[in-house]
């Protein structure tokens, strides 16, 4: 099996970066007419910065309002209407929903993509992939490209007006990244391109997770005041570049899968795609018996930043044995990533170590509401 590293074409970060768009995609060959894709918050935040920035490079452009969900009737939609525009690129901006749908279109196309994050929720923005929805948003199928955006362009200035909770969530998504990305890579099973993990990309998700525990927090406190700071910049690059590339260059395993699994749980859909996989790190470190201070770190900084550590924190305080028997079928349906992991996951394992995640938080919830 070769070894296989995926990467966007260009990556470019900053204060105010919105302001030079239109001279990214220019350096870059990219040409319009565009299709914007975007969240309601997102045009609120950049049509006028889109105006004269895609102005001042001579590159015309119509608005799409992404619908809310990455379903495959809201692929269609934005195809339609990049058809009707005529469209030679399509920009994303939003959120990982909606990035993932733009790419998707973009896709089934054949045309090029440029992704605009506005919030650091997850690492979705840099990789060949959508994670598709119902419209309801339960999971149904990752969906895979030939390559990688043409262009991600992070506006730091708008990150640090985002709600801190998604920042929070942004975390959690990057906190699996290190653990799935070793027992991939230690397991030498395939990355979400098909081949074996690199040292680069083991590399970048230990980074990854380093820059997790040293600017967490820190860069908490600069959103709460909307600052764009040194950690700040260093954690939307954890988020952003460092687990985007670290998950998709070296795989998934049991935290995104059981993500996936409590999809199908109503209660957790109010909850936000990093703080479900937080969760899901917990009980993957459970499953694969790792020591209690490697735990303990993950339930350290989890309650540091605000993630959750207990079922009841993703809204399933009172469940049925049912639905959790349901979770943990999802969570192991054939080809899905638990099955990464060096030894066969079977339902009833997935229940036990959910069970025992969910019994961990509450005791170290306990201890800290008593220390």
């Amino acid at each position: 099996m070769l070894s296989v590293f995926s990467c966007p074409s260009r990556y470019t970060q900053g204060k105010n970066a919105t302001r030079l768009l239109g001279q990214e995609m220019v350096t870059l060959g990219l040409r319009g007419p565009a299709l914007i894709m975007a969240g309601k918050t997102a045009i609120n935040l950049l049509l006028e910065t889109w105006h004269q920035t895609l102005a001042d490079a001579s590159l015309a452009f119509e608005v799409h309002p992404f619908g809310g969900e990455c379903s495959l009737a809201e692929i269609e939609r934005v195809k339609d209407s990049a058809k009707k525009a005529k469209a030679r690129v399509i920009i994303a901006a939003g959120g990982g929903k909606a990035l993932d749908t733009g790419r998707a279109a973009a896709a089934d196309l054949g045309l090029p993509v440029v992704n605009c994050p506005t919030i650091a929720s997850s690492d979705a923005p840099c990789s060949a992939l959508s994670v598709i929805y119902s419209e309801k948003g339960v999971f149904q199928q990752y969906r895979f490209y030939g390559r990688n955006p043409d262009l991600v362009l992070v506006d730091t200035a708008v990150i640090a007006r985002s709600p801190v909770r998604l920042l929070v969530a942004g975390m959690g998504d990057a906190l699996a990244t290190m653990f799935e990305a070793r027992t991939c890579a230690e397991g030498g099973v395939k990355n979400m391109r098909g081949g074996r993990s690199t040292q680069s990309a083991l590399a970048l998700a230990e980074l990854c997770y380093r820059t997790l525990l040293n600017d967490g927090v820190d860069a908490l406190r600069a959103v709460e005041t909307q600052a764009v700071t040194p950690a700040l910049e260093r954690l939307v690059e954890a988020n952003t570049l460092l687990s985007g590339l670290g998950f998709e260059s070296s795989g998934l395993a049991a935290a995104h899968a059981i993500h996936n699994g409590l999809t199908v749980a109503p209660g957790t859909h109010s909850f936000f795609h990093g703080e479900k996989v937080a969760f899901g790190t917990l009980v993957q470190l459970v499953m694969e018996g790792k020591p209690r201070a490697v735990v303990e770190e993950v339930l350290q900084f989890s309650t540091l930043v605000g993630l959750p550590v207990t079922l009841a924190e993703i809204g399933l305080a009172e469940m049925a044995r049912a639905m959790l028997e349901n979770i943990a079928l999802r969570a192991t349906a054939e080809q899905e990533t638990i099955h990464n992991e060096p030894f066969e996951v079977r339902p009833d394992m997935v229940t036990d170590a959910i069970l025992t995640a969910d019994s961990i938080g509450q005791a170290w919830r306990k201890a800290r509401t008593q220390a």
